[in-house]
């Protein structure tokens, strides 16, 4: 199997279902929730995977040119940029544009209760931890152990943007949890039955130099099960978040903060 036909099966034809039924919800009327709205979710869509292009690039070449990734030459088309082929910049468009519209049909269609409280500890608690398992993980790369290299690369990469979003709307996430695990679990499970089938066909090699060599079912190496658990919570977060209203209303009021504050050190200055 082609990189591009793993494409063409796996996310582009998923991606026109979702569309088709996200145009014809929005032609029967179908709104999203009322907790949601206020922004347009095709433009929280188009963020995330800006972001994806922007914050994955310079990680993924890396992986590629130190050999911890690498792709059968006869099943790519040879176009790279950088060590990377166009193919995996595909797959950085893709999977947000996969994951925001199972994530706009799940959203039509979840029936949520009244808004709990938010609970501060959601966003202080969630973080600490993530800070602890970030650190660990720079420690396991400086350590230079091989097999916990991918694992460790992923954790550093990841972990990161996960905590600014655990930082600024844990408690939004906590409050909707059952629906943004729903999205999350499911998506990685796709994504993670779809990866087992390019890795079983050749497609793609993680190298077992780099990695723990623990398959699951044999073939798909743990590292790519928790590569797409993390780039689905990243997705799925953003998105939510940016969709939020308590989360816009936040948005705000740290613009506003912000604001006063920069006026207030220019007056200072002056």
């Amino acid at each position: 199997m082609t990189y591009f036909g793993f494409l063409a099966r796996f996310l582009v034809v998923p991606i026109v279902i979702l569309a088709l039924i996200a145009w014809w919800d929005y032609r029967r009327g179908r709104a999203l929730p009322a907790p949601f709205g206020g922004f347009p979710i095709w433009a929280a869509v188009a963020i995330n995977v800006a972001l994806a292009l922007a914050y994955t690039t310079l990680w993924d070449n890396y992986l590629v040119a130190t050999g911890v990734w690498t792709y059968d030459p006869k099943l790519v088309t040879g176009i790279t940029i950088g060590w990377v082929p166009i193919e995996e910049y595909t797959f950085f468009v893709l999977q947000p544009i996969l994951a925001g519209l199972w994530l706009a049909f799940l959203l039509r269609r979840w029936q949520f209760p009244g808004p709990a409280p938010l609970q501060p500890r959601h966003r202080t608690i969630p973080l600490a931890l993530l800070a602890l398992v970030w650190l660990a993980s720079v420690a396991l790369l400086a350590s230079g152990w091989a097999p916990g290299r991918y694992l460790g690369l992923i954790l550093v990469w990841a972990l990161l943007p996960i905590m600014l979003q655990v930082g600024y709307g844990g408690d939004i996430l906590a409050r909707y949890g059952r629906f943004v695990l729903t999205a999350i679990l499911t998506a990685t499970l796709y994504l993670g039955v779809a990866d087992y089938l390019a890795i079983g066909s050749g497609t793609w090699e993680i190298s077992p130099a780099w990695s723990l060599n623990w398959l699951i079912g044999g073939v798909l190496p743990v590292e790519e099960a928790l590569f797409f658990l993390v780039t689905n919570v990243l997705v799925v977060f953003g998105v939510t978040l940016l969709l939020a209203r308590d989360s816009q209303a936040r948005g705000l009021e740290l613009a506003h903060r912000l604001r006063h504050w920069w006026q207030a050190r220019r007056a200072e200055a002056g």
